[in-house]
């Protein structure tokens, strides 16, 4: 199995080309708890992949949010694995193909594409770049090597993956060229009014309720801002684990907070959490993450762990303080 590390993007696209030039049926999926760039970039690979005359299913055995429910293609995302044989899966931003939530793929070959520090070359073939602002942007990137038509509908794929995983532009890994890339995909018929309004206005008023829990728990201590929720909690808002996606925004939203940490409890699994934490500037939450097995970038993280609320929220918020004080 290759543990292929590029050097530059200039040498991965092409590499990349090759092994789906080379192959006609492909598997494509991403993480458990798809969000905005793990749908988006699935779809706008299926979307290329087709253009290219290849047979794709697109898989993902989490749910789809509903607020991605409209992006060109996701009618055709299945969460079943199909009694077939691929000659290519293809893993978008997995560290594994166990992040994808499955177990095993029914494929003959593996293609690893992801833009995350925690990245790793498990793959027959892997194109890891951390400084891309979104596994999005790396399908853009071969949309275009390739020649193919950017459609509408790839564009709109495309540029869900990105407005979302640079937070609506705002995160440190917008660049010039994120920019240059967002005004193609609009160019090219990207629906970003739809995009826009179904991400960012479309609440539902579980979601409210669940938020406004989180924040009359918050707390701050100095450059460090932390929240929870317990399953209770989620039952009595009428929320689900989509309506958690986002709530830590807020928190390192606030005037003077460097490092932030969202915990919410599984459902059925008392004591057992899932950790969100975002970062302002050179402090690096993907670090604090690695601590709570998971990982991710340096401002947007996310792990996972054990034990009673207290000792939950020492442990994490400790680290998090380590984290500002390494980075003063």
């Amino acid at each position: 199995m290759a543990t292929t590390n590029f050097p530059s993007d200039d040498q991965a696209i092409p590499a990349v080309l090759g092994f789906l030039a080379e192959r006609e049926t492909f598997l494509v999926t991403s993480h458990a708890r798809p969000d905005g760039d793990a749908i988006g970039s699935a779809l706008g690979m299926m979307h290329l992949l087709e253009s290219m005359g290849k047979q794709v299913t697109v898989a993902f055995s989490d749910p789809i949010p509903h607020l991605y429910r409209d992006i060109p293609g996701s009618e055709r995302i299945v969460s079943e694995l199909p009694e077939t044989t691929f000659d290519c899966g293809l893993l978008l931003e997995c560290d594994s193909i166990a992040r994808s939530g499955y177990t095993t793929l029914p494929v003959n070959s593996l293609l690893n594409i992801d833009h995350h520090l925690s990245g790793r070359h498990f793959a027959d073939l892997n194109w890891i770049n951390p400084e891309t602002c979104a596994v999005g942007a790396m399908v853009y990137q071969l949309v275009i090597a390739s020649g193919h038509t950017v459609t509408p509908a790839m564009a709109t794929c495309l540029y869900a993956a990105v407005l979302t995983d640079t937070g609506a532009f705002t995160f440190a890994s917008t660049t010039a060229s994120t920019f240059a890339m967002a005004e193609h995909l609009t160019r090219a018929g990207a629906d970003i009014h739809g995009v826009t309004e179904a991400v960012y206005f479309s609440t539902r008023p579980s979601k409210m309720r669940l938020l406004a829990a989180a924040l009359n728990r918050m707390e701050i201590s100095g450059m460090v801002a932390w929240s929870w929720v317990t399953e209770a909690d989620m039952i009595a808002a009428g929320a689900t684990l989509e309506d958690c996606e986002g709530v830590v925004n807020y928190l390192i939203g606030l005037e003077g907070v460097c490092a932030a940490a969202f915990l919410r409890e599984q459902p059925g699994l008392r004591n057992d959490f899932r950790l969100s934490l975002r970062s302002k500037g050179a402090v690096d939450v993907s670090r604090v993450a690695q601590q709570f097995s998971g990982g991710g970038h340096r401002n947007a993280s996310g792990g996972s762990i054990v034990g009673p609320l207290d000792e939950v929220l020492h442990r994490v918020v400790s680290a998090l303080r380590a984290a500002c004080a390494v980075s003063a």
